[in-house]
C-alpha cells in the first residue's frame, strides 16, 4: 500500500506535525491513531432541519465501530444538510453548493477514505457528486426508508399527500382529520416509504456499485440498518488499502445498470437529472436519450408505490434489491465491480423472493411501461421527459388546448377558479419553473388538477412544464423541458389555447405553432427578472446548465482530484 494521504498531515515531523497531532489530541486521541492506519471520514448530512437524517448520529457510531474494527481511524464531519420538506424554494437549488462544501472537505483534510451518510433526497446526489471530484475510496450508507404509516385502518405513505390534498379540497376529509393523518404518516425515522427520489437515490447507490448489498431498502428503524452501517465502517477500512476508488466502480456499465434497475423499480424521474451530475463529475458520458434506450424494454418489475401498490418496508421483506437485480440479470452488466470487492451479479445470485406480489419476472412483470421516456419536439428540442409507469395510459396520445400559466403565482391564483377555461381534454402548461427560472428546478411540475374539474371525478390531465416533481407524485407529467422558460425555450412562447400533441409512444411533444407565429412572438418575449443580484444564487443562476445536462454548474463538472500541494503553516 502506497502512502496515505493523511501521512501528509499526521506523518509529519516538526512544528507541522506537531500542530496537526496536538490538536486532534484534545479530543482525548492517543497517539497510535496517528501510527499510520488509514483515516475514515464519516460524512454526516444529520440535522434537526432535515428529519429524514435525525436518526444519523447513531449511525455514524455504528459505522466509527466497524472502523476501529478493520483497524482504521474514523473522524466525523458535517456538512451541508438539505431537508426537501423544509427548505425554501427547493432543496434543489443547494444541491451544487452542498456538492461544493463535500468536495472540499474531502479533499482539504486528512482523509483516506470517505463513508457518506445520506438520505433524503438530495442529501445522496450532492455527497456523490462532491466525493467524485476528489476520487478517493468512497461507500455510501442510505439513511433507511421509514416504515409505513396506518390511517383509519390503511396502509399509507408520501404519495397519499397528493391523495389526501385532493379529498380535503373536495370537502371529503376535514382539517382534523388531515393533522390526525400527519401524525399516523411520518410514524419512525427515516425518509418516504414509498419509491420517491430518497428511495430511487437509496437504489441508485446500491444499483451503481456505491454500497453494500441490500442498503437501499432495510428501513430505518430496523437494527439492521445499523449491522450494515458497521459492516460498511469496516470494509471501507479494506477499501482504502486497495485503492479501490470510484473512478474504478463508476464505470459506463456500472450507469447503465442503473438506469435499468430504476426502470424495473418504478424510479422517480429525479434519477435522470442525478445521475447525469453524477456522470459529469466523475467523467463518463451520459446523456438523456441513454435513459431512454436503456430503460426502454424493461417493464415494472417492484410493485411499489406510487406506480405500484407496495412501500420500500414491503421490498425488503420480499428480498431486497438484491432479489430484484437478480431477476434483471439477463440484461444487466452482471461482471460491474462494487465497493465490497465483488461484482454485482455475485452480490445478487443468492438472493431469493419471498413474495411474488412485490417482486416479480421480467416475464410477468406489474406493468410492461416502465423507465423513463425522453420526448421531443419543438416544444422540447433538448428533451423532456415522462414516467409511463405512473401515467394513465388512456393520456399517453393526447392533443389538447394549453391553459397556460407564467409563474407558480399565476398557478396558485388561477387553478382553482371557477372561470378558468379548463376541461379534460385540457393541457396544463406551467412556465419558469425550471433551474434559472424559479430558481432550482422545484417540484412543482404535478401541478393540482382544477377543482372544478376534480368535482366531475377527473383525476388526471396531461401537465407539461420545465420544474421537476416529487418521486411520491404520480400522473401524466411531462418534465424537464429543455431549454427552459427562463432561458428563453420555446416552452416560454406557449398561449392559452394552444394545441400541443404528446404521443409518448412515439416520443414527440409537439406545439402546434407556425415557426414564423413563434418567431414573431419571441420578439415580444422577455425574460423572468427575479431580482437577485449577489451570493450563491446569483452564482447558480449564471452557471446552471440545462436539465438535459443534469442541471449541475457549468464550473463545477470534472474532478480536481485529491493531491493538497501546500501546507497551512
Amino acid at each position: 500500500m502506497e502512502k496515505l494521504r493523511s501521512q501528509n498531515w499526521f506523518g509529519k515531523t516538526g512544528k507541522d506535525g506537531f500542530i496537526y497531532r496536538a490538536w486532534m489530541k484534545n479530543q482525548g486521541i492517543p497517539d497510535d491513531m496517528f501510527d499510520g492506519r488509514p483515516v475514515i471520514g464519516i460524512c454526516n448530512t444529520w440535522s434537526e432541519l432535515t428529519p429524514c437524517n435525525a436518526h444519523f448520529r447513531d449511525l455514524a457510531e455504528s459505522v466509527k465501530k466497524g472502523v476501529y474494527e478493520a483497524g482504521g481511524y474514523p473522524v466525523e464531519f458535517p456538512v451541508m444538510s438539505l431537508g426537501e420538506t423544509l427548505i425554501k424554494p427547493t432543496a434543489m437549488l443547494y444541491r451544487n453548493l452542498a456538492s461544493m462544501d463535500v468536495e472540499e472537505s474531502i479533499r482539504a483534510n486528512p482523509i483516506d477514505g470517505v463513508v457518506l451518510l445520506c438520505g433524503c433526497d438530495k442529501t445522496t446526489p450532492s455527497l456523490i457528486m462532491g466525493a467524485c471530484s476528489v476520487d478517493i475510496p468512497t461507500l455510501v450508507i442510505s439513511g433507511g426508508p421509514m416504515l409505513k404509516g396506518h390511517w383509519r385502518g390503511k396502509d399509507i405513505g408520501t404519495s397519499d399527500v397528493w391523495r389526501f390534498a385532493e379529498a380535503f379540497k373536495l370537502g371529503e376529509i376535514n382539517e382534523k382529520q388531515l393533522i390526525e393523518a400527519e401524525g399516523c404518516m411520518a410514524r419512525t425515522q427515516g425518509h418516504c416509504a414509498v419509491m420517491g427520489t430518497a428511495s430511487t437515490m437509496a437504489t441508485m447507490v446500491e444499483a451503481l456499485g456505491l454500497s453494500l448489498p441490500n442498503n437501499a431498502a432495510i428501513p430505518a428503524a430496523d437494527v439492521r440498518r445499523k449491522v450494515i452501517s458497521q459492516l460498511s465502517g469496516r470494509r471501507i477500512v479494506e477499501m482504502v488499502k486497495e485503492d479501490l476508488t470510484l473512478s474504478k466502480i463508476l464505470t459506463r456499465e456500472a450507469f447503465e445498470n442503473a438506469i435499468m434497475i430504476n426502470a424495473a423499480i418504478g424510479g422517480s424521474t429525479n434519477f435522470v437529472i442525478h445521475l447525469l451530475a453524477i456522470a459529469g463529475r466523475i467523467g463518463i458520458e451520459l446523456n438523456i436519450e441513454d435513459f431512454d434506450k436503456f430503460s426502454h424494454n424493461i417493464p415494472l418489475i417492484a410493485n411499489l408505490q406510487p406506480s405500484g401498490q407496495h412501500f420500500m418496508e414491503d421490498l425488503y421483506y420480499a428480498g431486497g434489491l438484491p432479489a430484484v437485480i437478480k431477476e434483471l440479470k439477463s440484461v444487466l452488466h452482471n461482471d460491474v465491480l462494487t465497493v465490497n470487492g465483488r461484482s454485482i451479479g455475485m452480490n445478487s445470485e443468492d438472493a431469493e423472493v419471498f413474495n411474488r406480489d412485490i417482486v416479480g419476472t421480467m416475464e410477468a412483470p406489474f406493468k410492461e411501461n416502465s423507465g423513463i421516456a425522453v420526448v421531443r419536439g419543438n416544444l422540447s428540442p433538448n428533451g423532456a421527459v415522462i414516467k409511463p409507469s405512473a401515467a394513465t395510459p388512456e393520456l399517453m396520445i393526447h392533443r389538447g388546448k394549453a391553459v397556460v400559466f407564467e409563474t407558480i403565482e399565476d398557478y396558485h391564483a388561477r387553478i382553482d377558479d371557477p372561470n378558468l377555461e379548463v376541461d379534460e381534454n385540457s393541457v396544463l402548461v406551467l412556465k419558469n419553473v425550471g433551474p434559472k427560472g424559479y430558481p432550482g428546478m422545484a417540484e412543482v411540475g404535478n401541478m393540482g388538477i382544477p377543482k372544478k374539474l376534480l368535482e366531475k371525478g377527473v383525476h388526471d390531465l396531461v401537465r407539461i412544464s420545465d420544474g421537476r416533481m416529487s418521486g411520491t407524485g404520480f400522473g401524466t407529467v411531462v418534465l424537464h423541458v429543455s431549454p427552459e422558460a427562463a432561458a428563453g425555450g420555446n416552452l416560454a412562447l406557449v398561449q392559452n389555447g394552444d394545441f400541443i400533441s404528446l404521443n409518448v409512444p412515439d416520443r414527440t411533444l409537439h406545439l402546434e405553432v407556425s415557426d414564423d407565429e413563434l418567431a414573431e412572438r419571441r420578439k415580444n418575449w422577455q425574460a423572468i427578472d427575479l431580482n437577485i443580484s449577489r451570493g450563491y444564487v446569483n452564482l447558480y443562476i449564471n452557471h446552471v446548465e440545462q436539465a438535459h445536462l443534469g442541471a449541475d454548474m457549468d464550473f463545477l463538472k470534472g474532478k480536481s482530484g485529491s493531491i493538497v500541494t501546500r501546507d497551512s503553516h
